[in-house]
């Protein structure tokens, strides 16, 4: 039986229901596909968290739900959680759920700066994050779409050279920044990159996921689901036959399977705030991921639609 992520959210299916349809969401969390962080052979699950809508401030109801769902991201073997300054009100309510549930030291939690008023200012603001996340290492700490990276880069070494910050990087999601994040990328040691990529926006594939490889450095894909709009273009469409050779249960795990089956990738980090979107994701961090001739077959069947 194959279900689309609208027909997911509408009948508000969970993990049970998961296992019933035949999806290995819920297969414990010793089998989920890992991939190492090429700078030091660390693994991490290639499906982690992102919470650019978990600024909910001190609303108690909404964070009662944000707490469940990252539980159950817990639960199922989830570490990698990708936040920023800039997400309103995120990190607090994180580093408030994340001590609540006392799995601070299973997590990996990614952060960033978007600071272009100099070091100092880049320096305080790492500070404020350590605050929010009531945590005292940093895993990965991030330029954030390349804003005031000339003055940040020397601070993130030193925090990294210190201990404070265990991995560094850049993102971005926005094709028009491809040059010059190709530039930071030739001219600086990083060990991660976060970058835009899916059936829908596949630009980064041409340059950027290459050289990622040629440098040793992790990928983190972000918009996997092309900002939501892929939804609406697949619509109520059956999922093809052909999709169940690489473990897909529903559009989400399609599009996810997708990016995570370049070579390149080393996680993505879809955003999740209720506990069925956990389920569906997770399904893609099971099993197969699609070899080059399946993600060709994805393409055309996308670009047929």
């Amino acid at each position: 039986m194959n279900i689309s992520r609208r027909d997911f959210n509408k009948a508000g299916l969970g993990a049970l229901s998961l296992a019933a349809l035949g999806a290995p969401a819920m297969a414990g969390p010793e089998h989920l596909l890992r991939k190492p962080i090429p700078s030091s052979g660390e693994t991490v699950p290639v499906v982690g968290l992102g919470t650019n809508r978990y600024g909910v401030g001190d609303d108690a109801a909404k964070r009662a739900l944000l707490k469940d769902v990252l539980a159950r991201f817990h639960a199922l073997g989830g570490t990698v959680i990708d936040t920023a300054p800039m997400y309103r009100s995120s990190e607090a309510v994180l580093g408030d759920l994340i001590a609540d549930l006392g799995i601070r030291d299973d997590l990996f939690i990614a952060t960033k700066v978007d600071r272009e008023d100099g070091a100092d200012a880049v320096h305080a603001q790492i500070e404020e994050s350590t605050r929010r996340l009531k945590t005292d290492t940093i895993d990965l700490l991030q330029v954030h779409n390349l804003i005031g990276w000339r003055d940040a880069m020397p601070v993130l070494r030193e925090w990294k050279q210190e201990g404070s910050v265990r991995y560094i990087g850049i993102t971005t999601s926005r094709a028009r920044q491809y040059e010059e994040f190709e530039k930071v990328m030739r001219e600086e040691d990083l060990d991660f990159i976060q970058i835009n990529y899916s059936l829908e926006q596949r630009e980064a594939a041409e340059r950027i996921l290459p050289l990622a490889a040629d440098r040793g450095m992790a990928v983190m894909i972000n918009r996997a689901f092309g900002g939501g709009r892929i939804f609406e273009k697949v619509g109520d469409r059956p999922l093809p036959e052909w999709a169940k050779d690489f473990g897909c249960n529903s559009w989400a795990q399609f599009l996810l399977n997708y990016a995570l089956g370049h070579p390149a990738a080393t996680l993505s980090i879809p955003g999740m705030t209720k506990l069925r979107h956990v389920d569906d994701n997770f399904g893609s961090a099971h099993g197969e991921l699609p070899d080059a001739a399946q993600r060709k077959r994805q393409e055309a069947f996308f670009d047929a639609l």
